[in-house]
């Protein structure tokens, strides 16, 4: 098997760091969950976390003396907060709204918008240096580059900003196929 030492100073550390990176990535991936009111993934996410979480602080009280185990359990948490927000990311989870701020002729770009299946809502506001026209678009967050290359495409000086949205309901989504709400079915009708 292996020396004592080989044990003590590298392979442990190496576990304590990868169950360490296994619970804060469940923990991120847990949270973002909890923010969007899962109800299911949310608690059995929690479950898995703070089980992972005990075998490894489990191990470092039991090797208190071993300097090293302290760094791998941190470098574990930093890694696994990186590996959290780059899976989040790729999952691209959610609903969020991009509110877009347009000096000028703003029609090109709401137009593509909706030729793209995106509900688009236009106000016109005053803005610090005048008029501007607003652009609203709910969109779900796996659609966000689409959204910001047309957005750059009509206005690259345009200001944007983009929220999460917790719910969304009867409006038009852009999806595979177009959806509409029950009441504009029956309107069309």
């Amino acid at each position: 098997m292996l020396q004592p030492n080989i044990f003590q100073w590298i392979v442990l550390p190496l576990l304590i760091a990868l169950t360490r990176v296994c619970d804060v990535t469940i923990g991120t991936i847990r949270i973002i969950f909890v923010s969007k009111g899962n109800k299911i993934i949310s608690p059995i996410l929690g479950f898995f976390e703070v089980l992972i979480w005990l075998i490894a602080i489990s191990q470092v009280m039991q090797n208190l003396s071993n300097w090293v185990c302290y760094v791998a359990y941190a470098g574990g948490f930093a890694l696994g907060n990186y590996i959290g927000i780059l899976l989040e990311e790729k999952m691209a989870l959610g609903t969020i709204l991009v509110r877009v701020f347009i000096d000028d002729d703003y029609v090109p770009l709401a137009e593509a918008l909706k030729i793209k299946h995106y509900g688009v809502t236009i106000f016109e506001a005053e803005g610090s240096r005048g008029k501007v026209h607003m652009i609203y678009t709910i969109i779900q967050r796996k659609f966000l580059q689409d959204v910001i290359s047309h957005i750059k495409q009509y206005d690259p000086k345009a200001f944007y900003t983009i929220e999460d949205i917790r719910l969304a309901k009867e409006g038009i989504f852009h999806t595979k196929q177009r959806r509409i709400s029950g009441r504009m079915k029956q309107i069309a009708k």
